[in-house]
């Protein structure tokens, strides 16, 4: 039997990709959810600014979490896909009953640097894998968050 799955990667190699990318995947899901209570819940001066931005943010989200899935099924593995185990799973946490702008900007940004520091793992153990598709999603990301990361950290200054 092959050492190698259907694109050609080592099989061992892939089951540890898709266990980090399911990782990231559960972040994701929280990190989602956290966004949408957010635009939900925000109030204060910047309320229309940041009302329109969350929702940005959470379709941007939404789109990575079906990348990402896709991406752990191509390596030939399953996706997390319950809840319960997002949370078991996510370093980042559920937020609850933040309605402050400002507070609700903190947690996003808080996010990002989590998803930028699990992503840069990924990258490196693509790399490693000769996993050219993880690594060009992952690099993409990285570069896509880290400037949006200087910019939320630009606007809480």
């Amino acid at each position: 039997m092959s050492q190698l799955n259907v694109i050609g990667l080592e099989r061992n190699n892939a089951e540890v990709l898709a266990e980090r990318l399911n990782e990231l995947l559960a972040n994701y899901q929280i990190f989602y959810m956290n966004v949408r209570g957010f635009h939900w819940n925000v109030k204060g001066r910047d309320f229309f600014e940041l009302h329109v931005k969350f929702e940005e943010t959470y379709n941007d989200l939404l789109l990575k979490i079906d990348e990402i899935a896709e991406r752990i099924l191509t390596l030939g593995q399953r996706p997390l896909h319950a809840y319960s185990t997002y949370i078991k799973s996510s370093t980042i946490q559920e937020t609850k009953d933040i309605h402050d702008g400002q507070a609700c900007v903190r947690e996003v940004l808080e996010s990002y640097k989590t998803t930028i520091r699990l992503q840069r793992e990924i990258l490196d153990l693509a790399n490693q894998s000769d996993d050219e598709g993880t690594s060009a999603l992952m690099s993409d990301y990285i570069k896509e968050q880290e400037k949006t990361a200087w910019m939320l950290n630009a606007y809480l200054a």
